[in-house]
C-alpha cells in the first residue's frame, strides 16, 4: 500500500505540470501567487511521494503528505462551493472529494506509525 500511495502522490504532483491551467483555475481568489503555488505543491507532491519509498524518511514524508493534503483542501472546497465554475464535474463529485481528503490523511497517517523490528532501508 505504501508503494501505491507514494506512486499516486508523485503522479498527482506531476499532473500539476501537465494540467497547470486546471490547477490554477481551482485556486481560491484569496490566495496569492496561484501559478507559483501550483508549481510548489506539484514539486512537494512528487518529492513526498518519492520520499515515502525510503524507510528512513517515510515518517517525515507521511507527515508532509498530511500537511500538504490539508494545505490543498481550500482548492477542493473552492470547487465544491462554486460548482458553476466547473461544469465538467458533477456537484456530487465535487462534494464527495471533501471527505475523501480525510481518507487520504488517514492513509498517510498509517505510514507514521513505527514498525517494530524493521531496520534501515
Amino acid at each position: 500500500m505504501k508503494w501505491l500511495f507514494g506512486a499516486l502522490f508523485a503522479l498527482a504532483g506531476a499532473n500539476h505540470f501537465i494540467h497547470t491551467g486546471f490547477y490554477v483555475s481551482i485556486m481560491p481568489a484569496y490566495l496569492p501567487w496561484h501559478l507559483e503555488l501550483v508549481y510548489i505543491s506539484g514539486v512537494a507532491e512528487v518529492a513526498l511521494g518519492v520520499m515515502l519509498f525510503f524507510r528512513r524518511i517515510e515518517n517525515l514524508a507521511a507527515w508532509g503528505m498530511i500537511a500538504l493534503i490539508v494545505a490543498v483542501t481550500p482548492a477542493n472546497v473552492q470547487m465544491a462551493i462554486h460548482p458553476e465554475l466547473y461544469p465538467d464535474y458533477s456537484e456530487t463529485l465535487l462534494w464527495a472529494r471533501l471527505p475523501f481528503q480525510v481518507v487520504l490523511i488517514a492513509w498517510a497517517f498509517w505510514f507514521t506509525r513505527p514498525r517494530a523490528g524493521i531496520q534501515g532501508d
